[in-house]
């Protein structure tokens, strides 16, 4: 029997960055095609079905984001990761409303790209929701501790009490930190339905959580107009 791997477009300007995710992925049973600007990487598309797009954001003649935003035109539900050494946050929005998926800034940890291409893998084939971590009560966040069970935020030796909606929708930006939320998977999720009434409110819960994060300013919900938040910590 046949054994089909998922086959990965990877577009990256970078000889040795490029030769050395092209021999490790192919490693780790992908099967990856290597371009080395974004034209050829139009060109490699027009001529093979992929599963997965991997894609440098600083190339020469058509940079990352033209060429997803050309990818989504021709196959809107092509999953699509940014490899990119770009971190400000203009850039990582830009980034999804150009269709990406996930965004890994360089330089790139191998098996930590190999768990998200497989996380990315898995949405796709189930897009009705993203992929969340392990449900667990505590999170990190960065100077900040979140308790999900006991409902509380800790800053230092202050603590935020939470409701349980609070709560229940930062852990699900926590399960999903750094990743592209859909409104609509929010809204289903915590209110079950999606109208005008849910959506407003939505939209008040995000800026109570925002309120509540503001003492460590590396701590941003992004809002990518149209599609969803997105929680980001600056390391």
């Amino acid at each position: 029997m046949q054994i089909s791997w998922p086959r990965i477009l990877l577009v990256e300007d970078d000889e040795t960055l490029g030769f050395l995710l092209q021999e490790f992925l192919s490693s780790r049973e992908f099967e990856v095609d290597w371009a080395k600007d974004g034209v050829e990487g139009l060109h490699f598309y027009n001529r093979a079905q992929y599963d997965l797009c991997l894609l440098d954001v600083m190339m020469p003649a058509l940079d990352g984001f033209t060429v997803a935003e050309l990818l989504r035109e021709r196959q809107p539900a092509l999953p699509i990761i940014f490899l990119t050494a770009k971190s400000m946050h203009a850039d990582v929005v830009r980034g999804f409303k150009a269709g990406a998926d996930d965004y890994i800034k360089k330089p790139v940890n191998e098996e930590e790209l190999v768990v998200r291409i497989q996380a990315v893998l898995k949405r796709a084939g189930n897009a009705t929701e993203p992929g969340l971590a392990e449900d667990r009560t505590a999170f990190q966040i960065g100077r900040y501790l979140f308790n999900h069970e006991k409902l509380c935020l800790q800053f230092g030796g202050e603590m935020k009490p939470l409701t349980e909606m609070e709560a229940g929708l930062l852990k699900l930006l926590c399960q999903c930190r750094g990743q592209l939320v859909h409104r609509e998977f929010v809204l289903q999720k915590m209110w079950g339905r999606n109208d005008f009434l849910a959506r407003k409110s939505m939209d008040v819960f995000i800026s109570r959580l925002r309120k509540y994060l503001a003492k460590d300013t590396r701590i941003k919900i992004v809002n990518v107009h149209g599609s969803g938040f997105v929680l980001e910590v600056e390391e």
